[in-house]
């Protein structure tokens, strides 16, 4: 899943995010409410993490102007220890849930698993599970025919994104966005290379599940056909 979290205390996020990283997450970040706030309403990320108080733009106000532009995005707001008003605020004002600061890194990853599962990415624990394989995005391992393969880290972000977007093309910026980060360098060639090694190994696990193109847009991924391993 790709996080953004929106936080002014460099310090603080740059720990964090590195934490998050190694979980497997994919994590943008932002300094202050304008530049979050421009991100957010960019829809490319699973969840945000947004503290109340920043520079700029407050977490509020944040969060108020991406619910009224249509982001559905889930936020987990950060406020200040014992605040109760600002719990309040944040949940009317569109919050999915809050954490108090300081917090426990392990408390942070117990509520970005729980937003995954009821947002329905996870189907049980760290598996998600599309026709006949499972990916288990913690360990990058990929299930199907009794046989299992380890995925690169890119490889396993751009399925977990083909099968939380099943049923709809995924286009090549929105990949590119997703795997690389929105400032990166990296273009339609570095797709398709990553799409070249994940049909591949969906071939090894001779899996029914198929990596479709759409020309001129991106890709797509579909069950396929009972006992057919194309892609």
């Amino acid at each position: 899943m790709r996080v953004l979290y929106v936080e002014d205390e460099k310090h603080m996020a740059l720990a964090v995010a590195q934490v998050l990283k190694k979980s497997n997450y994919s994590v943008d970040l932002a300094h202050d409410g304008e530049e979050g706030l421009d991100l957010a309403l960019s829809g490319l990320y699973d969840i945000i993490i947004l503290d109340i108080m920043l520079p700029k733009l407050d977490g509020i106000a944040v969060l108020s102007r991406m619910r009224q532009e249509g982001i559905e995005t889930p936020v987990i707001l950060l406020t200040a220890k014992g605040e109760t008003e600002e719990k309040v605020r944040g949940l009317d004002s569109g919050a999915d849930d809050y954490l108090a600061k300081p917090f426990q890194i392990e408390e942070l990853l117990a509520r970005l698993r729980a937003l995954g599962r009821r947002k329905g990415y996870l189907a049980q624990g760290s598996m998600l599970g599309y026709a006949d394989i499972e990916l288990n995005y913690n360990t990058l391992d990929l299930y199907g025919n009794g046989q299992t393969f380890h995925l690169t880290l890119k490889e396993s972000q751009l399925l977990e994104l083909l099968i939380t977007h099943q049923g709809q093309a995924v286009t090549n910026s929105i990949i590119i966005e997703k795997l690389w980060g929105w400032d990166s360098e990296a273009g339609d060639s570095h797709v398709q290379v990553q799409v070249a090694f994940l049909r591949k190994k969906l071939r090894l696990l001779t899996s029914r599940v198929k990596i479709k193109t759409i020309y001129g847009v991106g890709y797509m991924i579909a069950p396929g056909e009972e006992g057919r391993a194309d892609v």
